[in-house]
């Protein structure tokens, strides 16, 4: 586990609250268009019962304001509560190795509390929507914004690399498989840079408080079921989890 998750310095949330005055209201717009992106058949993360999507997809068709209270309030305040930042990392082995005697023949599986990640996503196209216009984003990015997909980044793609040969230029292509990413992001540092890029700052403070004080429970056969610190990197991906051996 130290391997998968090196420690990194804590992450302090925001000291208090206060309600930001310039934050638009939650709509029931947002959370249909949030619900419809979300798998019914997706495991739920630690709800207390397990809630699954298609059950919050029923509640909302049959009374669209349950969820809108539900969430409304932590918007204007920039806030999520620690009720909604743990997490169950189901963990994996990588089919074909000889020995599993290396943490790097595991992987973990991230399941969030489903009812935060209706929140989380309708954050995300609301930053999706201010960090292009604030340099945050490269021009080039396609994945994870609205009407982009790695589909379109296919077919530009395509199109330079015929566009080359038609003018009787030789083509090639370097591919990047970044390894461990997301594991590696420092949320203090992403934290000041969409502070400093412009975003609205209840979008900041909510960021920063989605990224601190964060928990998981790791879930295989014979973990004890206990929660840990996760002070690094988003919470798909928690940090500073103690060791396997410590479950033998």
């Amino acid at each position: 586990m130290g391997h998968l998750f090196p420690p990194k310095a804590a992450f302090s949330p925001p000291p208090r609250l206060r309600p930001f005055l310039s934050a638009p209201p939650l709509t029931v717009e947002e959370i249909d268009s949030a619900l419809s992106q979300s798998s019914s058949s997706s495991a739920p993360g630690p709800d207390g019962t397990g809630i699954p999507y298609l059950t919050w997809k029923m509640v909302n068709a049959i009374s669209p304001t349950i969820l809108l209270q539900l969430l409304s309030p932590l918007v204007p305040m920039g806030y999520q509560p620690a009720s909604l930042k743990v997490a169950n990392g189901v963990v994996l082995d990588k089919l074909g190795k000889t020995s599993y005697q290396s943490s790097s023949f595991f992987r973990i599986i991230v399941l969030l509390p489903t009812v935060s990640k209706i929140l989380d996503r309708i954050v995300a196209t609301r930053l999706g929507l201010w960090a292009p216009s604030r340099g945050l984003i490269h021009p080039n990015q396609y994945g994870s914004l609205p009407g982009l997909s790695t589909y379109d980044a296919g077919l530009t793609y395509v199109n330079d690399v015929k566009t080359l040969q038609r003018l009787r230029l030789k083509v090639s292509s370097l591919f990047l498989d970044i390894k461990a990413l997301f594991d590696k992001v420092d949320n203090a540092t992403l934290a000041r840079i969409v502070r400093e890029g412009g975003i609205p700052p209840y979008l900041v403070s909510w960021l920063s408080s989605f990224l601190g004080e964060r928990r998981c429970t790791l879930v295989f056969q014979g973990a004890p079921g206990t929660q840990h610190p996760s002070i690094s990197g988003p919470p798909r991906v928690p940090q500073s989890l103690p060791s396997f051996s410590s479950y033998r």
